[in-house]
Parts: C-alpha cells; sequence; structure tokens
C-alpha cells in the first residue's frame, strides 16, 4: 500500500509540471553546508509555466503595440479568408442579439416594476457572449477593425488600400452572416409570438439620423474598449471580463451596433415588422455604421494612437 501511495503521488507530482515550474538557480555560501555536508539549491517555485510564463495582462503601451500588430495582421489577411471569417462573426454577433431578444427583451413585468433591471438583464444575456466567440476563435468583425486596423494604417504598417480591403470585407461577411443567421432564427419558432423582435426593429428605424449616428459613435466607443482591453488579457477569463462590462453597457444604454443591427432588424423585418429595405439601409444602417468608424477609429485608437504611437508625427521623428 505504501508503495502504490508513492508511485500515485510521483505520477501527479509528473502531471503537474507544468503548472507548478522548478528552476534551479545559481548556488549562494548560505545554503552550502561545509566541505562534506549536502548543499542545498534553492529553487524558484512559479506558477503557469514558471518565470517564462505571459503576464495575464499587458502594460498600456503594450496593449497598444500589440492592437497594432493585430490590425497589421488583419489587413494583410486575402479577401476570402476575412469575408468567410467575417461570416463567422456575423453569425455569433447575430447568436448575441438571438439570446438578448428571447431573455432580456421578453421580460414585459420586470420592464414594468424596473426597467433598470430590465435593460441590465437585456445587456448581459447576450451581446457579451457573442463577441467572446468571436475574438477567441479569430473572427473578422467590422466594428473592432476600425479600431486595429485603423491604428495599424496610421503606424504605416499597413496600407490604406489593405484597410479599405479589410473593412469592405469584413462588413459583407458580417452581414452575410448576421442575414443567415436571423434567417435561421426565424426558421426556428423559438421565439414564438413574441412582438420584442418587432418592436425592437421598429424603434431602431424610427429615430432622425443623427441621433442614430451619435448612437454609433458610442456604441462603438465602448465595443473597441472591449476588444482593446481583450487584446491586453492573455487568459480566457480576463478576456470575458475585458469584454462583458463594456458590451452589457452599450445594450443597456440602447446604444447602436451596426452588425448587431443586421440580424435584428431584418428578423424583425421577417416576423411582420412595416420596414422596407429602403428603411433599413437609410434610417438605421448608413447612420450607424459612419458613427460605428467615428466611434473605433477616433474616440478609441485615436486617444492611445496620439498618446502611445506615431499619429501624426513626420517620418523622419
Amino acid at each position: 500500500m505504501v508503495s502504490f501511495r508513492s508511485g500515485l503521488l510521483s505520477c501527479l507530482l509528473a502531471t503537474t509540471s507544468y503548472a507548478f515550474a522548478v528552476k534551479p538557480i545559481s548556488q549562494s555560501p548560505a545554503f552550502t553546508h561545509g566541505s562534506h555536508g549536502a548543499t542545498r539549491v534553492p529553487v524558484n517555485l512559479s506558477m503557469s509555466g514558471g518565470s517564462q510564463a505571459v503576464p495575464d495582462l499587458k502594460t498600456p503601451a503594450a496593449i497598444y503595440d500589440g492592437a497594432v500588430a493585430a490590425g497589421a495582421a488583419k489587413a494583410s489577411a486575402p479577401w476570402a479568408k476575412i469575408f468567410k471569417l467575417g461570416i463567422a462573426a456575423g453569425c455569433h454577433i447575430g447568436f448575441g442579439s438571438y439570446l438578448a431578444i428571447t431573455v432580456g427583451a421578453a421580460c414585459p413585468q420586470i420592464a414594468e416594476a424596473n426597467p433598470g433591471l430590465q435593460k441590465i438583464i437585456f445587456g448581459a444575456f447576450g451581446l457579451p457572449f457573442g463577441l467572446i466567440m468571436t475574438l477567441v476563435t479569430g473572427g473578422e468583425l467590422f466594428t473592432g477593425n476600425t479600431a486595429l486596423v485603423t491604428a495599424a494604417a496610421m503606424e504605416g504598417k499597413t496600407t490604406k488600400a489593405d484597410l479599405m480591403k479589410n473593412w469592405i470585407s469584413s462588413y459583407a461577411g458580417n452581414l452575410v452572416g448576421s442575414l443567415l443567421l436571423a434567417y435561421l432564427a426565424f426558421k426556428s419558432g423559438t421565439l414564438g409570438n413574441a412582438p420584442a423582435s418587432v418592436a425592437i426593429a421598429t424603434a431602431k428605424c424610427a429615430l432622425p439620423f443623427d441621433t442614430v449616428f451619435i448612437r454609433g459613435i458610442l456604441c462603438n466607443w465602448l465595443v473597441c474598449m472591449a476588444v482593446y482591453m481583450a487584446s491586453g488579457c492573455a487568459s480566457l477569463a480576463g478576456k470575458m471580463v475585458a469584454v462583458w462590462f463594456p458590451i452589457s453597457a452599450f445594450v443597456a444604454l440602447g446604444l447602436e451596433h451596426s452588425v448587431a443591427n443586421m440580424f435584428i432588424i431584418p428578423l424583425g423585418m421577417m416576423r411582420g415588422a412595416k420596414i422596407t429595405t429602403a428603411d433599413f439601409i437609410m434610417k438605421n444602417l448608413i447612420p450607424v455604421t459612419l458613427g460605428n468608424i467615428v466611434g473605433g477609429a477616433l474616440c478609441v485608437m485615436g486617444i492611445y494612437g496620439t498618446t502611445f504611437g506615431k499619429w501624426f508625427e513626420s517620418k523622419d521623428e
């Protein structure tokens, strides 16, 4: 029995060698016991890979450098790759919107008694998990690309032509993925007779152009902060926290996200909302998209690019 326990302990220690890395360091006189005695070698005990472990959170300057590198990589990808990953991202954001409508938008009693609580529920359950799926799996989301690829272009790491290639192909892929998911959600019948999807879509297309534009700016300010902060986290838990708060906030605040609306408004139209395709494009999609560009490129990256980067500096500086 003693032999069995010793063997089991040895196996357990062997299997945990990555999580607890033991690293010898140079011998010190304080650990030497005479000329004939045993010599003790001090060790450093580190979690998750020892001294070579990647820090869970980068410094602010390193986060910016990483964002520039990510933007350059995205810009250098071929059209087809960006488009396909854009479809995946559109589906992921669609799933998030689908969940939000199913849960948060289906609480009429809570909305009447405590509208603030209903907004928090609407924001917390849905869009955050859609963005997490996109970031973890390498999807191409237009709204996030307005920040990352813009930074790469402003730092001279990619060209304006590649920036436009990335924006156009990711936007097109997001639209295809969102429409596909909207159709599947409509055909699934899981929403029953709930009126939320029709009401939300109708409200989104009934606002003035400037109001929708401003809501688009504010929305992507938060979305790109989520993407930016998540890029600075090494662990999945860190990325999830970085995403959850800004994304749930923008939804609860009633702001406008172009890719989410590519799912929400067509779904409402399929379910009977009296909205034309022209209404969808002219009254919502265009002003929201323009606002999202300003929010991501200027409100987020404009600040960090002029602080940690070399935006607007001459090349010889």
